[in-house]
Protein backbone atom coordinates (compact mmCIF):
# COMPACT_ATOMS: atom_id res chain seq x y z
CA UNK A 1 0.00 0.00 0.00
CA UNK A 2 1.17 3.53 -0.75
CA UNK A 3 1.51 5.19 2.66
CA UNK A 4 2.28 8.85 3.38
CA UNK A 5 3.41 10.01 6.81
CA UNK A 6 3.10 13.77 7.15
CA UNK A 7 4.76 16.35 9.41
CA UNK A 8 7.64 14.31 10.85
CA UNK A 9 9.32 17.51 12.04
CA UNK A 10 12.39 15.86 13.58
CA UNK A 11 12.88 13.22 10.84
CA UNK A 12 12.63 10.58 13.55
CA UNK A 13 9.83 8.21 12.50
CA UNK A 14 12.10 5.94 10.47
CA UNK A 15 14.36 5.53 13.51
CA UNK A 16 11.57 4.15 15.71
CA UNK A 17 11.33 0.44 16.48
CA UNK A 18 7.65 0.68 15.52
CA UNK A 19 8.56 1.67 11.95
CA UNK A 20 9.75 -1.89 11.26
CA UNK A 21 6.09 -2.86 11.08
CA UNK A 22 5.86 -1.14 7.69
CA UNK A 23 8.55 -3.23 5.97
CA UNK A 24 7.34 -4.18 2.52
CA UNK A 25 5.04 -1.17 2.19
CA UNK A 26 5.68 1.86 -0.04
CA UNK A 27 6.22 4.65 2.49
CA UNK A 28 6.94 8.33 1.98
CA UNK A 29 7.75 10.51 4.98
CA UNK A 30 7.60 14.31 4.86
CA UNK A 31 9.29 16.59 7.36
CA UNK A 32 7.86 19.99 6.50
CA UNK A 33 4.31 21.25 6.98
CA UNK A 34 2.20 22.50 4.10
CA UNK A 35 -0.95 24.58 4.50
CA UNK A 36 -1.75 25.45 0.89
CA UNK A 37 -4.57 23.25 -0.45
CA UNK A 38 -2.99 22.80 -3.89
CA UNK A 39 0.38 21.84 -2.40
CA UNK A 40 -1.19 19.43 0.08
CA UNK A 41 -3.34 17.71 -2.51
CA UNK A 42 -0.32 17.30 -4.81
CA UNK A 43 1.72 15.78 -1.97
CA UNK A 44 -1.02 13.35 -0.97
CA UNK A 45 -2.29 12.65 -4.49
CA UNK A 46 -1.06 9.05 -4.77
CA UNK A 47 -1.56 8.12 -1.11
CA UNK A 48 -3.79 5.18 -0.35
CA UNK A 49 -3.14 5.62 3.38
CA UNK A 50 -2.26 8.63 5.50
CA UNK A 51 -0.60 8.36 8.90
CA UNK A 52 -1.20 11.60 10.78
CA UNK A 53 0.94 12.85 13.64
CA UNK A 54 -1.61 14.17 16.08
CA UNK A 55 -3.25 17.36 14.74
CA UNK A 56 -0.44 18.81 12.67
CA UNK A 57 -2.34 18.76 9.35
CA UNK A 58 -6.12 19.27 9.22
CA UNK A 59 -7.86 16.90 6.81
CA UNK A 60 -10.68 18.97 5.38
CA UNK A 61 -13.54 18.19 3.03
CA UNK A 62 -11.91 20.32 0.33
CA UNK A 63 -8.69 18.33 0.59
CA UNK A 64 -10.47 14.97 0.55
CA UNK A 65 -12.27 15.93 -2.66
CA UNK A 66 -8.84 15.96 -4.34
CA UNK A 67 -7.61 12.61 -3.01
CA UNK A 68 -9.39 9.93 -5.06
CA UNK A 69 -6.91 7.19 -4.11
CA UNK A 70 -7.18 7.64 -0.33
CA UNK A 71 -8.72 4.65 1.43
CA UNK A 72 -7.66 4.91 5.06
CA UNK A 73 -6.35 7.36 7.66
CA UNK A 74 -4.47 6.05 10.68
CA UNK A 75 -4.22 8.61 13.45
CA UNK A 76 -1.51 8.69 16.11
CA UNK A 77 -3.17 9.26 19.46
CA UNK A 78 -6.84 9.19 20.27
CA UNK A 79 -8.02 12.55 18.94
CA UNK A 80 -9.45 13.07 15.46
CA UNK A 81 -11.05 16.52 15.74
CA UNK A 82 -8.82 17.77 12.90
CA UNK A 83 -10.31 15.21 10.47
CA UNK A 84 -13.61 15.94 8.74
CA UNK A 85 -15.31 12.68 9.67
CA UNK A 86 -18.45 13.40 7.67
CA UNK A 87 -16.44 13.97 4.51
CA UNK A 88 -14.43 10.78 5.15
CA UNK A 89 -17.69 8.86 5.44
CA UNK A 90 -18.96 10.28 2.15
CA UNK A 91 -15.79 9.21 0.39
CA UNK A 92 -15.68 5.77 2.00
CA UNK A 93 -12.45 6.52 3.86
CA UNK A 94 -11.83 4.52 7.02
CA UNK A 95 -10.42 6.53 9.95
CA UNK A 96 -8.62 4.75 12.79
CA UNK A 97 -7.21 6.16 15.97
CA UNK A 98 -4.89 4.80 18.64
CA UNK A 99 -4.16 5.36 22.27
CA UNK A 100 -1.97 7.84 24.08
CA UNK A 101 -0.17 8.33 27.35
CA UNK A 102 -0.49 11.25 29.79
CA UNK A 103 2.97 10.93 31.31
CA UNK A 104 5.14 12.78 28.81
CA UNK A 105 2.80 15.79 28.73
CA UNK A 106 2.53 15.86 32.53
CA UNK A 107 6.30 15.69 32.92
CA UNK A 108 6.80 18.49 30.41
CA UNK A 109 4.23 20.56 32.29
CA UNK A 110 6.19 20.19 35.50
CA UNK A 111 9.41 21.01 33.70
CA UNK A 112 7.86 24.28 32.57
CA UNK A 113 6.67 25.05 36.10
CA UNK A 114 10.17 24.67 37.49
CA UNK A 115 11.79 26.47 34.56
CA UNK A 116 9.53 29.50 34.93
CA UNK A 117 9.41 29.77 38.70
CA UNK A 118 13.20 29.54 39.03
CA UNK A 119 13.93 31.50 35.82
CA UNK A 120 16.08 28.63 34.55
CA UNK A 121 16.14 29.53 30.81
CA UNK A 122 17.08 33.14 31.55
CA UNK A 123 19.80 32.16 34.00
CA UNK A 124 21.26 29.60 31.57
CA UNK A 125 21.59 32.39 29.01
CA UNK A 126 22.96 34.77 31.64
CA UNK A 127 25.65 32.31 32.63
CA UNK A 128 26.66 31.63 29.02
CA UNK A 129 26.94 35.40 28.50
CA UNK A 130 29.10 35.89 31.58
CA UNK A 131 26.36 37.23 33.83
CA UNK A 132 26.09 35.75 37.34
CA UNK A 133 22.81 35.45 39.29
CA UNK A 134 20.53 38.09 37.80
CA UNK A 135 17.11 36.89 39.00
CA UNK A 136 15.43 35.78 42.21
CA UNK A 137 13.33 32.67 41.77
CA UNK A 138 10.28 31.48 43.70
CA UNK A 139 9.94 28.13 45.47
CA UNK A 140 6.92 25.89 45.29
CA UNK A 141 6.60 24.47 48.80
CA UNK A 142 3.53 25.81 50.59
CA UNK A 143 2.19 27.63 47.54
CA UNK A 144 -1.07 26.86 45.74
CA UNK A 145 -1.17 24.83 42.56
CA UNK A 146 -4.38 25.38 40.60
CA UNK A 147 -5.50 22.58 38.30
CA UNK A 148 -8.14 23.54 35.72
CA UNK A 149 -9.37 20.15 34.50
CA UNK A 150 -8.67 17.04 36.55
CA UNK A 151 -8.33 14.36 33.88
CA UNK A 152 -5.45 11.98 33.17
CA UNK A 153 -2.83 14.70 32.76
CA UNK A 154 -4.26 17.10 35.33
CA UNK A 155 -4.35 14.40 38.00
CA UNK A 156 -0.69 13.55 37.39
CA UNK A 157 0.33 17.20 37.62
CA UNK A 158 -1.64 17.46 40.88
CA UNK A 159 0.37 14.53 42.27
CA UNK A 160 3.62 16.20 41.25
CA UNK A 161 2.47 19.32 43.09
CA UNK A 162 1.76 17.27 46.21
CA UNK A 163 5.26 15.74 45.99
CA UNK A 164 6.61 19.31 46.09
CA UNK A 165 4.38 20.01 49.13
CA UNK A 166 2.12 22.41 47.31
CA UNK A 167 -1.53 22.97 48.20
CA UNK A 168 -3.60 21.67 45.28
CA UNK A 169 -6.81 23.46 44.28
CA UNK A 170 -9.01 22.06 41.49
CA UNK A 171 -11.82 23.36 39.30
CA UNK A 172 -13.61 22.11 36.22
CA UNK A 173 -16.77 20.37 35.18
CA UNK A 174 -18.85 18.36 37.63
CA UNK A 175 -16.95 15.15 36.91
CA UNK A 176 -13.64 16.92 37.51
CA UNK A 177 -14.80 18.29 40.82
CA UNK A 178 -16.08 14.91 41.98
CA UNK A 179 -12.87 13.09 41.05
CA UNK A 180 -10.79 15.72 42.80
CA UNK A 181 -12.94 15.54 45.92
CA UNK A 182 -12.73 11.73 45.91
CA UNK A 183 -8.92 12.08 45.78
CA UNK A 184 -8.98 14.28 48.88
CA UNK A 185 -8.14 17.50 47.05
CA UNK A 186 -9.64 20.91 47.70
CA UNK A 187 -12.20 22.01 45.12
CA UNK A 188 -12.42 25.72 44.37
CA UNK A 189 -15.68 27.57 45.01
CA UNK A 190 -15.85 28.53 41.35
CA UNK A 191 -13.59 29.39 38.42
CA UNK A 192 -12.86 32.87 39.76
CA UNK A 193 -11.75 31.39 43.08
CA UNK A 194 -9.28 29.16 41.23
CA UNK A 195 -7.75 32.02 39.26
CA UNK A 196 -7.59 34.35 42.27
CA UNK A 197 -5.89 31.91 44.64
CA UNK A 198 -3.49 29.96 42.44
CA UNK A 199 0.21 30.75 42.54
CA UNK A 200 0.69 28.30 39.68
CA UNK A 201 -2.33 27.64 37.46
CA UNK A 202 -2.11 24.77 34.95
CA UNK A 203 -4.70 24.25 32.20
CA UNK A 204 -5.75 20.67 31.45
CA UNK A 205 -9.03 20.98 29.58
CA UNK A 206 -10.17 19.36 26.36
CA UNK A 207 -10.79 21.84 23.58
CA UNK A 208 -14.44 21.98 22.51
CA UNK A 209 -17.15 24.57 21.93
CA UNK A 210 -17.62 25.03 25.69
CA UNK A 211 -13.94 25.50 26.54
CA UNK A 212 -12.73 27.52 23.55
CA UNK A 213 -11.70 30.92 24.92
CA UNK A 214 -12.72 29.95 28.47
CA UNK A 215 -9.66 31.85 29.72
CA UNK A 216 -10.10 35.47 28.73
CA UNK A 217 -8.98 38.95 29.70
CA UNK A 218 -11.35 39.06 32.67
CA UNK A 219 -10.23 35.74 34.14
CA UNK A 220 -6.54 36.49 33.61
CA UNK A 221 -6.93 39.86 35.34
CA UNK A 222 -8.05 37.96 38.46
CA UNK A 223 -4.65 36.28 38.80
CA UNK A 224 -1.95 37.47 41.15
CA UNK A 225 0.89 39.59 39.74
CA UNK A 226 3.25 36.96 41.20
CA UNK A 227 1.45 33.98 39.66
CA UNK A 228 2.31 31.68 36.76
CA UNK A 229 -0.10 30.41 34.07
CA UNK A 230 0.90 27.14 32.38
CA UNK A 231 -0.70 25.85 29.20
CA UNK A 232 0.39 22.52 27.73
CA UNK A 233 -3.14 21.62 26.57
CA UNK A 234 -4.46 23.76 23.72
CA UNK A 235 -3.71 27.37 22.87
CA UNK A 236 -7.34 28.03 21.91
CA UNK A 237 -8.44 27.59 25.52
CA UNK A 238 -7.20 31.17 25.88
CA UNK A 239 -9.08 33.89 23.99
CA UNK A 240 -7.09 35.36 21.06
CA UNK A 241 -4.61 37.99 22.20
CA UNK A 242 -5.66 37.76 25.85
CA UNK A 243 -2.46 36.18 27.17
CA UNK A 244 -0.14 38.66 25.52
CA UNK A 245 -2.15 41.61 26.83
CA UNK A 246 -2.32 40.07 30.31
CA UNK A 247 1.44 39.43 30.48
CA UNK A 248 2.14 43.00 29.42
CA UNK A 249 -0.24 44.21 32.14
CA UNK A 250 1.43 41.98 34.74
CA UNK A 251 -1.47 39.65 35.63
CA UNK A 252 -0.33 36.94 35.68
CA UNK A 253 3.29 37.77 36.28
CA UNK A 254 4.51 34.91 34.11
CA UNK A 255 3.32 32.28 31.66
CA UNK A 256 4.79 29.04 30.37
CA UNK A 257 3.25 27.60 27.20
CA UNK A 258 3.84 24.63 24.92
CA UNK A 259 1.01 25.30 22.45
CA UNK A 260 0.16 27.99 19.92
CA UNK A 261 -2.81 28.96 17.75
CA UNK A 262 -0.93 28.16 14.53
CA UNK A 263 1.88 25.63 14.46
CA UNK A 264 4.71 25.30 13.64
CA UNK A 265 5.64 28.76 14.90
CA UNK A 266 8.24 30.89 13.16
CA UNK A 267 7.06 34.32 14.29
CA UNK A 268 4.86 35.18 17.25
CA UNK A 269 4.85 38.39 19.27
CA UNK A 270 4.40 36.36 22.47
CA UNK A 271 7.93 35.03 22.07
CA UNK A 272 9.38 38.49 22.56
CA UNK A 273 8.04 38.80 26.11
CA UNK A 274 10.57 38.41 28.92
CA UNK A 275 7.96 36.93 31.28
CA UNK A 276 7.16 34.01 28.97
CA UNK A 277 8.82 30.59 28.84
CA UNK A 278 7.85 28.69 25.71
CA UNK A 279 8.55 25.33 24.11
CA UNK A 280 7.58 24.11 20.59
CA UNK A 281 4.73 21.69 21.47
CA UNK A 282 6.95 19.10 23.12
CA UNK A 283 4.29 17.66 25.44
CA UNK A 284 3.99 14.28 23.72
CA UNK A 285 7.26 14.51 21.78
CA UNK A 286 9.24 11.87 23.64
CA UNK A 287 10.58 8.50 22.46
CA UNK A 288 8.40 6.21 24.60
CA UNK A 289 5.31 8.17 23.58
CA UNK A 290 6.26 8.04 19.91
CA UNK A 291 6.80 4.28 20.07
CA UNK A 292 3.35 3.90 21.64
CA UNK A 293 1.57 6.31 19.30
CA UNK A 294 3.16 5.07 16.08
CA UNK A 295 3.06 1.45 17.20
CA UNK A 296 -0.73 1.74 17.48
CA UNK A 297 -1.09 3.66 14.22
CA UNK A 298 0.98 1.16 12.25
CA UNK A 299 -0.68 -1.89 13.86
CA UNK A 300 -4.13 -0.51 13.00
CA UNK A 301 -3.01 0.18 9.45
CA UNK A 302 -1.60 -3.32 8.96
CA UNK A 303 -4.80 -4.85 10.32
CA UNK A 304 -6.73 -2.85 7.72
CA UNK A 305 -4.36 -3.85 4.90
CA UNK A 306 -4.58 -7.52 5.86
CA UNK A 307 -8.34 -7.47 6.14
CA UNK A 308 -8.33 -8.10 9.86
CA UNK A 309 -10.87 -6.61 12.28
CA UNK A 310 -10.03 -3.07 13.36
CA UNK A 311 -11.33 -2.15 16.80
CA UNK A 312 -10.14 1.45 16.87
CA UNK A 313 -12.39 3.06 14.30
CA UNK A 314 -12.95 6.77 14.79
CA UNK A 315 -16.42 8.15 14.43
Amino acid sequence: MKIVIADDYQDCVRSLDAFKQLEGQEVKVYHDTLTDLDALSARFQDAEALVLIRERTPITAALLERLPNLKVISQTGGGAAHVDMEACSRHGITVMRGTGSPYAAAELTWGLVLAAMRHIPAEVENLKAGRWQRTLGTGLKGRTLGIFGYGKIGSLVARYGQAFEMNVLVWGREGTRQRASDAGLEVAKNQADLFQRADVLSLHLRLNDDTRGIVNAETLDQMKPTSLLVNTSRSQLVAPGALERALKAGRPGQAAVDVFDAEPVFENSLLGLSNLVATPHLGYVEKDSYELYFGDAFSNLLAYINGQPVNNLAG
